[in-house]
């Protein structure tokens, strides 16, 4: 049963919510000005969490 879990969870990886995505894309500013920028973007509406990816 526990193969069959693993099985699952590894074929269908949980999907990261939207803030866990909007807090990862502020985590990758580069400075004080890239976080301020990337706070407007967010409150603004012009971040698009699905085509965001973290490498």
């Amino acid at each position: 049963m526990a193969k069959l879990a693993r099985l699952i969870t590894t074929l269908f990886p949980r999907i990261p919510s939207q803030d866990a995505k909007e807090h990862a894309y502020l985590a990758d500013a580069v400075s004080l000005y890239d976080l301020e920028c990337r706070e407007r973007d967010i409150a603004r509406g012009k971040f698009d969490p699905a085509t965001y990816r973290q490498f």
